[in-house]
């Protein structure tokens, strides 16, 4: 374990939660993904295919198990032959080019009779406690054809097109925590290999991808026959699982306070402890090093068509150059390295690059930083109940201080109040209108907290400060989850963003960056304001390749020396 004589202060609040700063987060080794496959590596977890029934054109169903040290998971994948009119990324799509589930086990076949009735309808299906989550995911059309066609006539897929696109499918949806009668997030919360948030979702992707490799192969095969040759496997290794993630997940975390609290702090702790350490070893300079020329290496294939991403891309390139330069010099060499490195960042970098260093600096640590993943769960978060003995006093100070900064906007400003979340009846989709535009007002979600805690610190001047603020909600329920939120805050202060939710010029993109960060994603290709692509576990081992050797840092494209 590295010493540190003592312990740096996270970074404030006020720094961290600015939209514009959560939509510059990278992945890091806290990500989910990555949190994932270093456990399937250490455990030293078993996957096999128990069943691959696929006809030529490629239909039918296939099981992929991965067996830890106390229990299996399956994926159970349907292929479809899905008419191209009828494919859609949209929630209210109907059909897909394939369908999953992450069974709790290995199924039988009563098991894949029950899942193949129910599995390719989605939200017109059911499935049970036995699963623990749904999915589907749609061919990227061209890419496809053109892996089976090169393949079938003894040809590798060109570089180029790979390049371009990244992957062969793209999930639109990876459901769980009870969607659809899948089991809730409580059941298996407890479980070792579960603690971690997400970590279903991220083993079904990992199995998904495996999967579509070898369902391209298969119809390859299939249509090539003797002519047929195996996908190279470097190139198999570059492809991902592609994800076009828009507005419906912008919410979730505003909407859940607690859960993205312990996802920040998280970060956070990791770059103190980092920070606290007064001296860099030769081992840690290296892996830095070698890591940042890896960064290097991926930042120059990522590709985006959104200004504002372009922008951004370049500010990120002549940053990683300038990063590149200033470590040639003794900075690593002297007292408090990596303090000092994050507060040369701070004054020289854009937002893109200072938090490209600060995930950087945890990658020499995993021994420091890796344990901090437990952390990251709330099983209570909807258990909190808010505190009705508490005074108005106390209620005001903990507004102010989770909101102090909405103070200074002026909330009769029609650009401040210029957007208003809904959900659309007809896509069944949160949506972001105009609020003085279209008649929304009326449907309006609680996803404004700023504005509803200013409103609310008015209110609470008509009261005594010693009053229970239960009086208060007695004759102001209006305010309920206002004060719900500055309660939670006094325990999460990472818990509130820090900006207008609502104003003309807030980007949601910067909330789904944020989130999926944490996932793991890399390579963000904003296609508007308001939703965004990415690529998960591009460059990572398949199941079968899965080593302590190669589990993590795989996200990181090898560069030559």
């Amino acid at each position: 374990m590295n010493k540190a004589d003592s312990h740096s202060a996270r970074r404030d609040p006020a720094i961290v939660m600015r939209l514009e700063r959560l939509g510059s987060l990278h992945q890091c080794r806290l990500s989910f993904m990555r949190v994932l496959t270093r456990r399937l590596a250490q455990e030293n977890w078993q996957f096999s295919r128990p069943v691959f029934d696929v006809d030529a054109n490629g239909v039918g169903h296939a099981v992929y198990t991965a067996q830890g040290p106390q229990r299996a998971y399956s994926l159970v994948a349907f292929a479809h032959d899905l008419p191209p009119e009828m494919r859609s990324d949209r929630v209210i799509a109907t059909a897909w080019d394939a369908t999953f589930t992450l069974f709790d086990g290995v199924p039988d076949a009563d098991d894949i009779k029950r899942l193949s009735e129910n599995v390719p309808l989605q939200e017109a299906g059911r499935v049970s406690e036995k699963e623990i989550s749904v999915s589907r995911a749609n061919r990227s059309v061209r890419l496809w054809a053109h892996f089976v066609d090169a393949l079938a006539s003894g040809q590798q897929p060109d570089q180029d097109k790979i390049d371009a696109v990244g992957y062969l499918m793209r999930t639109t949806a990876v459901y769980g925590s009870g969607k659809l009668g899948a089991a809730d997030r409580e059941s298996i919360a407890d479980r070792d290999e579960m603690i971690v948030p997400f970590q279903a979702e991220m083993l079904s992707v990992f199995l998904t991808r495996a999967f579509v490799r070898d369902l391209v192969q298969h119809m390859a095969n299939a249509k090539g026959g003797a002519d047929a040759v195996q996908l190279d496997p470097g190139i198999a290794r570059q492809l991902g699982i592609g994800n076009s993630t828009g507005l419906g997940m912008a919410p979730f975390i505003v909407n859940h306070p607690i859960l993205f609290n312990n996802w920040i702090i998280a970060r956070e702790e990791a770059i103190a402890r980092v920070r606290s350490l007064k001296t860099a070893t030769d081992a840690a300079r290296k892996t830095f090093t070698n890591i940042l020329r890896r960064s290097e290496a991926s930042v120059d294939r990522w590709q985006s068509e959104h200004p504002i991403q372009i922008e951004k891309l370049t500010q990120l390139r002549a940053d990683i150059a300038t990063l590149s330069a200033f470590i040639e010099g003794d900075v690593l060499l002297g007292d408090n390295p990596w303090d000092e490195l994050m507060q040369w960042a701070e004054k020289e970098l854009s937002l893109e690059g200072q938090e490209l260093v600060a995930s950087l600096v945890l990658e020499p640590y995993g021994d420091l930083v890796d344990g901090l993943a437990v952390c990251m769960a709330d099983s209570n978060a909807d258990a909190f109940a808010i505190d009705g003995a508490m005074s108005v006093a106390q209620c005001r100070a903990l507004i102010e201080k989770s909101f102090g900064w909405a103070f200074d906007i002026d909330w009769t400003k029609k650009e401040n109040r210029a957007r208003a979340w809904y959900v659309s009846e007809e896509k069944l989709e949160p949506r972001l209108g105009e609020r003085f535009d279209e008649p929304i007002e009326d449907y309006e979600q609680p996803l404004a907290p700023a504005r509803d805690a200013v409103a609310a610190h008015v209110g609470l001047a008509a009261f005594d400060d010693e009053q229970p603020i239960a009086e208060f909600l007695l004759h102001h329920p209006e305010h309920r989850h206002t004060i719900r939120r500055a309660q939670i805050g006094g325990i999460a202060p990472y818990g509130e963003i820090h900006d207008n939710t609502i104003c003309a010029t807030v980007l949601p993109i910067d909330m789904l960056r944020a989130k999926l960060s944490f996932f793991g994603a890399t390579h963000f290709d904003p296609r508007s304001d308001r939703w965004v692509r990415i690529c998960m576990y591009a460059g990572a081992p398949y199941p079968e390749d899965l080593t302590d050797e190669n589990a993590d840092l795989w996200v990181y494209p090898e560069v030559t020396q």
